[in-house]
């Protein structure tokens, strides 16, 4: 196989990750949910490419654009520190139809006790392993750490839900479609930082301008954490706080009282439109490095 002078760049995104519209087309491409379907065996194969690419072996029917399609797979499919396989639902690809299907339940069965504490407790588990899957490659999660910060997240998540729905039980019906988003938010604030305790302890690896680690920094790790929170509440937003303006007027209309049933599907998919660009856009809202 013939070696040529490497000519593109694939250890950076393909667009400038200085600028916010670069950073934008990067989470676009990186969580469409589309790469949930693709293949095991294509995965495999585009990270053969990648690797081979880095090595200097090149195809000669290897064109720029063949080689950012396998980039693309290769970076939605595999760990960019361990370079494992990550698995299928902590993948970005999976966070719009997991978190539309599961916030849409979330704002769909709010009312009862029950249903609260089902679908937080679903919902954390969910972001757990979010998070599990996309920790950094230098700071591994031990069991015990993971089963403190989600058995803290799950808790602050339900007792705020439980504790907002008596507090607006005499408020106005629209108020209580609000409650879901603040567990959410609390939640957050209590699950990111637990998942990554120990690179608040430890520090993350910091770099010079030239790529060369030169250290490890707790103030970097505690950036790093506040905007993922930070971008994780922003994310939730425009899904959990639009609906329940627009289903409040649904529920009033005559075929829905006919038909109740539709409102979970009717919420899913409106929170689904929302999420495909909330996700990446909120994605985009800080530099990855």
């Amino acid at each position: 196989m013939a070696s040529k002078p490497l000519t593109v760049n694939i250890e950076e995104p393909r667009y400038d990750q200085s600028t916010y519209s670069g950073r934008a087309k990067h989470f676009f491409i990186t969580t469409n949910p589309l790469n949930l379907f693709v293949s095991g065996k294509t995965l495999d194969e585009a990270k053969d490419v990648v690797e081979r690419y880095r090595k200097g072996e090149i195809p000669p029917d290897l064109t720029e654009e063949k080689l950012w399609e396998a980039k693309n797979l290769y970076d939605s499919a595999f760990h960019p520190d361990t370079k494992e396989k990550m698995f299928i639902l902590g993948r970005m690809s999976a966070q719009v139809p997991m978190n539309m299907t599961i916030t849409g339940c979330m704002m769909t069965f709010y009312k009862t006790t029950p249903a609260v504490i089902f679908w937080q407790w679903f919902n954390q588990t969910f972001n757990a392993v979010v998070n599990y899957t996309n920790r950094s490659g230098d700071t591994p999660i031990s069991p015990q750490q993971l089963g403190i910060s989600y058995a803290m997240a799950t808790g602050g998540a339900v007792t705020t839900a439980l504790t907002l729905n008596r507090m607006v039980k005499k408020m106005s019906p629209i108020v209580g479609r609000f409650v879901p988003f603040a567990a959410v938010a609390a939640a957050n604030c209590i699950n990111i930082p637990c998942m990554r305790s120990k690179e608040l302890m430890s520090g993350i690896p910091v770099f010079d301008a030239d790529g060369n680690r030169v250290g490890e920094s707790t103030r970097a790790a505690s950036s790093a954490i506040s905007q993922v929170v930070v971008s994780r509440i922003i994310m939730a937003m425009p899904g959990m706080m639009i609906p329940p303006f627009i289903m409040n007027s649904l529920e009033k209309k005559s075929f829905m009282k006919r038909m109740p049933w539709l409102s979970a599907p009717i919420q899913v998919s409106l929170i689904g439109c929302l999420l495909v660009f909330a996700t990446p856009l909120c994605c985009a809202l800080f530099p990855q490095k």
